[in-house]
């Protein structure tokens, strides 16, 4: 055996330790995003778009899901809004089980006029039985309206209002995207 094949016992260490991290920072990236951490499934962004169209209905101008109310929330799910992740799953799967219970059939499935009851009844708070306790019905629904109008009223670039159909149903400009030098200086 000659000696240029051999690595020196620091080389070793060296490339030892580089494995040994690197496995560890693998594991750190597997962690933070398991392969079944998509913010929203299809079951889930039907549903979210259904509420969607019945907290901003469309009339001469897009609805909430017409407008990217579900495209903002999967995106935001992912990113600014992760904290909401376990709120947005507990309140989904809560709609989709006392709509079952009550009705027989998934919300996205009612009509138009028992999907305003029901969201009503989320909004005053009166819905207490399973996971609606403590008033997190009305704190569900209040997210989801502020996360539907922040989509709806808000920049493309956060994933709703796509062409800026809320600024031209306002009437307004939509400010061109400038940076930081916002003053000219």
């Amino acid at each position: 055996m000659d000696n240029s094949s051999k690595i020196s016992r620091r080389d070793f260490m060296m490339l030892a330790t580089l494995g040994v991290g690197g496995l560890g920072l693998l594991a750190g990236c597997v962690q933070q995003h398991p392969a079944d951490s998509a913010a929203l499934s299809e079951g889930d962004a039907g549903l979210v778009g259904a509420m969607a169209d019945r907290i901003i209905p469309a009339d001469a101008w897009p609805g909430g899901r017409e407008n990217g109310v579900v495209t903002f929330i999967d995106m935001q799910l992912d990113g600014h809004y992760r904290r909401f992740r376990s709120e947005y799953r507990k309140g989904l799967d809560a709609v989709t089980e006392t709509c079952l219970r009550r009705y027989l059939k998934r919300f996205e499935a009612l009509s138009p006029e028992v999907q305003d009851s029901f969201l009503r009844e989320m909004e005053s708070g009166v819905l207490r039985d399973g996971e609606w306790k403590e008033g997190f019905s009305k704190r569900f629904f209040e997210m989801l309206r502020s996360h539907a109008m922040q989509a709806y009223y808000g920049s493309p670039r956060h994933g709703g209002n796509p062409n800026y159909a809320s600024y031209k149903m306002m009437g307004i400009d939509y400010p061109p995207i400038i940076g930081q030098n916002r003053y000219g200086l």
